[in-house]
């Protein structure tokens, strides 16, 4: 016997040791999968996620995600009390995704922390990949905001990219870089996130949700070039 505990039995003649959460027996005979513990909760996010990004929030539901993973209703509920719990789990990783978009898109731009034009492009790059994560995931762009109270979860470790950093802090970090490199008034700078996020927020919706989703491709695209120009020159 491996070490880890002696084997406990379970219904239907299956064993596990205590570190391990049995899974459920697939149809055909196939062999018993088994995760540790610490795994269990990994794979149902995982589950959530590629269900949110096939079919949007409302895809996200417990018991297809339990039985993607194979893991036994109860061990599913150790971790999540109900579908909300594992929507909001979805939401942060959602978030996490597209922080490391921006964070990709970041680091294209050429330019030491001085240049004032590598400051423009940055805030630029932050708006273009937010809207390029919203037409090319848009079940994972609604999953990402499903949940009320989003921002506390925005704030979460596990919603931040590579840089420890998550979608508004990104945003911040380049309305700060503004300032520095003095393009953007200090006495502006309070909140300015918002606005700025607003104004490329609803363009996504708009585009992939709304009445400007038929537009072709090209035309799209221009919208976006246009609303990023404008929103520069606001500040």
């Amino acid at each position: 016997m491996p070490d880890g505990g002696p084997a406990t039995r379970l219904e239907g003649g299956l064993s596990a040791r205590p570190d391990e959460v049995p899974c459920v027996q697939p149809e055909g005979g196939a062999p018993v999968r088994r995760y540790p513990q610490g795994q269990v909760r990994q794979q149902l996010v995982a589950a959530g996620l590629e269900l949110a990004r096939a079919g949007g929030p409302e895809a996200v539901v417990l018991r297809e995600a339990t039985r993607q993973v194979g893991v036994a209703p109860n061990a599913a509920y150790r971790h999540f009390a109900d579908r909300d719990a594992l929507l909001r789990a979805v939401c942060v990783a959602a978030m996490r995704e597209l922080a490391l978009r921006m964070e990709a898109r970041v680091a294209q731009v050429p330019g030491g922390p001085r240049s004032k034009r590598a400051a423009l492009a940055r805030l630029n790059a932050i708006g273009a990949a937010y809207l390029d994560f919203a037409v090319t995931e848009p079940g994972l762009f609604r999953a990402a905001f499903a949940m009320p109270g989003h921002l506390r979860y925005a704030d979460r470790e596990d919603a931040a990219g590579d840089s420890g950093r998550g979608p508004l802090q990104l945003l911040c970090d380049a309305l700060d870089a503004l300032v520095r490199v003095k393009v953007l008034p200090a006495e502006r700078r309070p909140d300015l996130e918002f606005p700025v996020w607003s104004g490329v927020h609803g363009l996504a919706v708009l585009v992939t949700q709304g009445p400007l989703r038929e537009l072709p491709k090209a035309k799209q695209e221009e919208l976006f070039a246009r609303t990023l120009a404008f929103l520069r020159r606001a500040l």
